[in-house]
């Protein structure tokens, strides 16, 4: 199905353009819709996931003609099953942009009818695939363009909520772990609720970058490459390497209370802590591993987070800072006095006041 040059969006406009349009249709299946989408994107599939593999086992099997039959059939359904249950009531000004995976027939169907209904939709150019290249070439731009201070802190001492109260204070931010749905370690897993595909976590990062100021400063968490079971773009992670860093400084007393605040969670399932910690039996043996269990069971939590930061993260912690953070020094930090709100507000004062901000 051809559409006109008017009812297309060139892929290049597409940055630009994004907050122009009332509604941002994906009208591929859920299962590709779930693998990562653009921003604010809603799910109105023309084939749902079991339709999408019998027309593809059809294409292949039978011929490209007897798909394409039974294709308009399932398509046409599922527009018009769209149309009834959720487009009915929007008003002849409302203004949606549709695309599939690339730019072609189900995004092509869509839009058609949408414009002969009397709506100015927008069909966009090389859909899914034009928006991927788009995210990937815009992340290795951003390496390039943006520049990054790097708060350092070992685990415990509250690198993540003083992003939020950089944020507070006007400050630019990027926070790796909530874009990855991720703290970053072997118990940094958010309870119930998955990571993104790394293609979804790719998108989240391009989105909140395309959202930034370039020529201002971002403050941003020391990472490791994989924060979780996602990494950051090698390009996007040199460059934050490659930033001046600040070290945020606490007491191991206020690290374990910290700690304990913010991960409840495992306190109150003592069965995914022990799951968890399994993970490290390769590198300190069942028989530690028992210990830390029979602690969990007796509710000494606060010794055994201590114990685990003294002998596992922190060890880990001052290796991987020194060999991978350039800027990295040990008299350039700021110290958190205790895990108070207030003590929160006043490191990221003195953190912006260090940076002259």
């Amino acid at each position: 199905m051809q559409l006109s040059n008017q009812s297309i969006l060139p892929i290049e406009k597409l940055t630009s353009a994004l907050n122009e349009f009332d509604t941002i249709i994906d009208v591929r299946s859920p299962a590709e819709f779930a693998l990562d989408h653009i921003p604010g994107a809603i799910n109105y599939p023309v084939l749902s996931n079991e339709e999408r593999i019998e027309i593809g086992t059809l294409y292949s099997q039978v011929s490209p003609f007897a798909a394409k039959k039974l294709g308009a059939a399932f398509v046409s359904k599922n527009i018009a099953r769209h149309l009834e249950d959720s487009l009915i009531e929007f008003p002849r000004e409302w203004r949606p942009l549709i695309y599939c995976w690339r730019g072609g027939e189900r995004s092509g169907a869509f839009t058609h009818v949408l414009n002969r209904i009397g709506w100015k939709a927008l069909q966009l150019e090389g859909g899914y695939q034009g928006f991927r290249r788009t995210v990937i070439d815009g992340l290795v731009q951003a390496a390039t363009l943006f520049s990054f201070q790097v708060i350092c802190g070992m685990t415990g001492s509250g690198k993540t909520r003083i992003l939020q109260e950089l944020s507070l204070l006007g400050a630019q931010v990027l926070d790796l772990e909530a874009l990855a749905i991720h703290r970053g370690s072997v118990l940094g897993n958010e309870p119930r609720i998955d990571q993104p595909s790394q293609k979804g976590f790719e998108t989240n990062l391009w989105h909140a970058l395309n959202s930034m100021d370039s020529s201002r400063i971002v403050f941003v968490e020391s990472e490791s490459k994989k924060v979780g079971g996602v990494h950051i773009p090698d390009a996007l992670m040199e460059k934050i390497r490659m930033g001046q860093c600040v070290e945020l400084r606490s007491s191991t007393h206020t690290r374990v209370s910290w700690l304990l605040r913010e991960y409840q969670h495992f306190v109150a399932d003592a069965a995914s802590f022990k799951q968890k910690l399994s993970l490290l039996t390769s590198r300190y043996g069942k028989e530690q591993i028992e210990l830390w269990n029979q602690a969990i069971d007796a509710g000494h939590f606060d010794a055994l987070v201590e114990e685990l930061l003294v002998k596992h993260y922190d060890p880990a912690y001052q290796s991987s800072i020194e060999r991978n953070f350039p800027h990295y020094r040990a008299d350039h930090f700021v110290l958190l006095e205790d895990d108070s709100d207030l003590a929160f507000a006043q490191a990221a004062k003195t953190i912006l006041a260090k940076q002259g901000v």
